[in-house]
């Protein structure tokens, strides 16, 4: 027989059948995703819940202590809020000791971390570990001297003296992360300046502050927001209420109207909190490419 007739006798071998492949379904989420879950939400739930009841008690007429749907919507909450005595004032008071105080501890701060960034000391460490010891220092330890300083300065019911303070307490952090940032810009760029015959504060000012500008605007919203929502220092060393901050304004609040109206208080809180927010906006605006020259130094 030819190999030709066996070959057309025999036909085409057949195929083994593939292997089974790996199963297409997808294992479950484990037990402690799911709890893991489940305290996100937990947590989450607990801090919205307080913003929605102050969203909705300001618009409410009759507003309690606890979270429900109004009965019936207003803004009358925001117009009997909206007075140069309750609102405008304080407001004022709270822009001018925030800004104040977060300006000169960019300033004082930024020119105290330059030395330690770039240069070599032999009490560096330990000064750095005094600095960070400073901002563990509890305020409420340190307002009795402070209220007899205040008093024989004659500061108390001062503006001045309360943005001297509060930056003085917001130093030592506001050194530290300053410190931090410069140590990132790139020191080659200075060397530069300086063969160009620029001084110390001249590269400073041109080359190192604008390339952490972002650093700057974190320290400034930290110390600016810290200002902000301070009330046991005002409270303690102010005691004319036309010098007193928002943060002191909210407590009198209560004494105002006798029994706590929650719309009223809902509605403050509300135009309270606009001034942050708007400088929050602000800020990622002017921080879009501040690094842009981070590279300069590489090539």
């Amino acid at each position: 027989m030819s190999t030709a007739a066996v070959g057309q006798g025999t036909g085409p071998m057949p195929v083994p059948p593939a292997p089974p492949g790996p199963s297409l379904a997808q294992p479950g989420p484990k037990p402690s995703r799911i709890l893991a879950g489940i305290a996100m939400v937990l947590v989450g739930i607990s801090f919205i819940i307080p913003l929605v009841w102050i969203l909705v008690s300001a618009f409410s007429g009759s507003a309690t202590v606890s979270l429900s749907v109004p009965e019936s919507w207003t803004l009358d909450n925001f117009s009997a809020v909206m007075t140069v005595d309750q609102t405008w004032r304080p407001l004022w008071n709270s822009l001018v000791i925030s800004m104040g105080a977060a300006l000169l501890t960019v300033i004082c701060g930024a020119l105290a971390a330059y030395p330690l960034s770039r240069y070599q000391m032999r009490f560096k460490r330990p000064f750095m570990y005094s600095i960070l010891f400073g901002t563990c220092l509890p305020i409420t330890a340190m307002m009795v001297p402070v209220y007899s300083l205040f008093v024989s300065l004659n500061l108390l019911d001062s503006s001045p003296g309360l943005i001297a303070f509060m930056s003085a307490t917001s130093l030592p952090m506001a050194i530290w992360m300053l410190k931090n940032f410069m140590d990132s810009v790139p020191i080659e760029l200075e060397e530069a300046a300086w063969v160009d015959g620029a001084g110390s504060m001249r590269a400073l000012w041109s080359i190192v502050l604008p390339l952490m500008r972002p650093g700057l605007l974190v320290v400034f919203i930290f110390v600016f927001t810290q200002a902000w929502g301070n009330f046991f220092v005002p409270f303690v060393l102010t005691f004319d209420s036309a010098k007193q901050p928002a943060a002191v304004a909210i407590y009198n609040f209560f004494g105002t109207y006798g029994a706590i109206a929650y719309g009223k208080l809902a509605a403050f809180a509300i135009v309270y909190s606009v001034p942050v927010l708007v400088l929050y906006s602000i800020s990622q605006k002017l921080s879009g490419s501040s690094f842009a020259l981070a590279g300069a130094v590489k090539g």
